[in-house]
């Protein structure tokens, strides 16, 4: 297994998500809704693995199912749920990640949670700071652990999460 690292952020992340999206759309046409760039990499400062994790919305997943050659063509592997009911994970490249694609059906409360979580670190930097410094603490820890690195977040995550769908409300309510 590879190191794990967190990296300063890279402002060719934006450049290399619009990249792969375009290929996917390419590729799975009218079955994919809306595609966004999701996870540190899609908030600009913040420290990150150089993966970038991207968020699909889909009509129906069992058309994403019967794609998983499309997919493979594309370098993804298929891994089916992967531990959250609802999802489709694809990682890209191996040992060497480049991309994950993690896709749900178009108003599955899981894609609301994951862009209120990118939205609110995006305006709130001093909480995008920190959330830094929890990755590089969990990294320095678990270089080699991949479960131990998540678990480190994970409190950072919730927390954040609670407080950023809050935020969310609070907007729409304000409108």
């Amino acid at each position: 297994m590879r190191d794990m690292s967190v990296a300063p952020y890279s402002p060719k992340w934006p450049t290399a998500f619009a990249a792969e999206a375009a290929r996917l759309r390419m590729a799975l046409g009218d079955l994919v809704v809306r595609i966004h760039h999701i996870g540190s990499t899609a908030v600009p400062g913040l420290a990150a693995k150089p993966v970038i994790d991207i968020l699909l919305e889909v009509r129906d997943l069992s058309q994403l199912d019967a794609s998983d050659r499309v997919m493979e063509s594309l370098g993804y592997l298929p891994r089916g749920e992967y531990g959250i009911a609802g999802r489709r994970y694809y990682p890209k490249g191996g040992d060497a990640r480049s991309h994950h694609v993690h896709a749900f059906v178009v108003g599955d409360e899981h894609v609301a949670k994951h862009l209120a979580f990118r939205d609110f670190l995006r305006s709130h930097p001093a909480v995008a700071a920190a959330y830094a410094e929890t990755k590089r603490a969990a990294v320095t820890d678990h270089r080699h652990d991949p479960e131990g690195y998540q678990l480190c977040k994970r409190e950072f995550i919730a927390r954040t999460l609670h407080q950023a769908v809050a935020w969310v409300r609070g907007s729409k309510s304000d409108r």
